[in-house]
């Protein structure tokens, strides 16, 4: 780009002029409304009372019902070129994630099928039955180049659901097979089942585990993340992972500014003494429909800290927007309360005995089957 030519930032307009519905929040969800998807001009919410017409004031509405929808994707591992985001490929056993964490910036991906980023997100699920199958087809080619591959991104490969299907464990027993490196984020104690799996890659130093706290209050943490693991199951996988020789650290993400930030000193604490050995933190990001509906949950758990909030998230920005999408700034936003975070973090670690993330390696790699070669 040459020097002085500014791109300008597209600027999330709503395509519906429209106002969240005075319903109650819904218990076991992080949204209570379906925003318009920002690529369709009709958009009807049928969570609307308007719309359900139950004709009586007070019959509670009735309960979002998860749905599961077939994923029918001829490829699994996908790639990105961020700077910021630490890593190239990523698998994605699913789309959408029955976490239903409020803030979760993966949200407004659910529009590009159709869905709404609100109630649609978390109770309209994507699963990508033939991942494992579609992941050993990719680590086979020629053209794969042995590189870590992280498990998330924009959704939880350990969601609820995932303890029947178990095809985030299908993923893990191919790629112990080519050992292949693999790094993983959850929110999820369920990650434990996989203990084996792990220990494995691990003795090559092919895998690390991640698991993301935002919170140790468990009574925030059920509006915030209603459906995953409670804090205390965090701590109880992170002391699991070490006991088996897995590398495991800690993601204070996101950091919520006036809601979660000065629980960053004890959460790195909590899991040090669980035994996480690196960690790493991001600021909460706020694209698009994910905006509102972060807005609209405030009003409903927290009305007398909305507006110090968000006037927090404003400044980290440094646009007077709650969002802000540059590259190298998005993590970790920028201005004064940014550098105080990043001290808060930094000092945390320091003082509780937290180190750097650790390499993993790709020198184990092996493929399953003999590439022809001309002679």
């Amino acid at each position: 780009m040459q020097k002085g030519i500014q791109i300008a930032k597209t600027r999330f307009v709503p395509i519906v002029d429209e106002t969240p519905p005075p319903s109650p929040a819904i218990r076991g969800r992080g949204a209570s409304w379906s925003p318009a998807n920002r690529f369709e001009k009709l958009h009807v919410d049928l969570g609307d009372s308007d719309v359900v017409q139950i004709g009586q004031d007070d019959v509670k509405r009735p309960r979002r019902a998860t749905q599961y929808f077939h994923d029918g994707t001829k490829t699994i591992i996908s790639r990105n070129n961020s700077p910021d985001v630490g890593f190239e490929t990523s698998v994605n056993p699913y789309r959408g994630c029955e976490h239903g964490c409020i803030y979760c910036y993966a949200r407004p991906t659910h529009e590009y099928l159709g869905f709404s980023a609100g109630l649609d997100f978390e109770s309209k699920i994507m699963v990508k039955m033939d991942a494992p199958e579609l992941l050993k087809v990719e680590l086979e080619s020629p053209l794969w180049k042995p590189q870590v591959l992280v498990m998330s991104g924009v959704t939880d490969p350990y969601q609820p659901v995932e303890r029947k299907l178990r095809i985030t464990r299908g993923c893990l027993e191919v790629l112990a097979r080519f050992r292949n490196p693999v790094a993983i984020i959850t929110k999820n104690g369920l990650v434990t089942r996989d203990l084996d799996l792990l220990h494995e890659l691990a003795t090559y130093n092919a895998a690390a585990v991640n698991i993301s706290v935002t919170s140790l209050d468990s009574k925030l943490q059920r509006v915030l993340e209603p459906r995953t693991s409670l804090p205390e199951a965090r701590l109880d996988a992170i002391s699991q992972l070490r006991a088996a020789g897995i590398p495991t650290g800690v993601m204070v993400a996101p950091i919520i500014p006036g809601l979660t930030d000065h629980e960053v000193p004890r959460i790195l604490e909590a899991c040090a003494k669980a035994g996480a050995q690196f960690a790493g933190y991001t600021i909460v990001r706020l694209p698009w429909a994910v905006a509102p509906l972060f807005e609209h949950w405030l009003e409903e758990r927290f009305p007398d800290r909305k507006e110090k909030i968000l006037g927090r998230i404003r400044d980290l920005r440094g646009n007077g927007r709650l969002n802000n999408s540059q590259w190298r700034t998005r993590m970790t936003g920028e201005g004064i309360f940014a550098e105080q975070i990043a001290s808060l973090f930094e000092i945390g670690c320091r003082r509780v005995g937290i180190a750097e993330r650790p390499t993993l390696s790709t020198a184990a790699f092996r493929p399953t089957r003999e590439q022809l070669t001309l002679l």
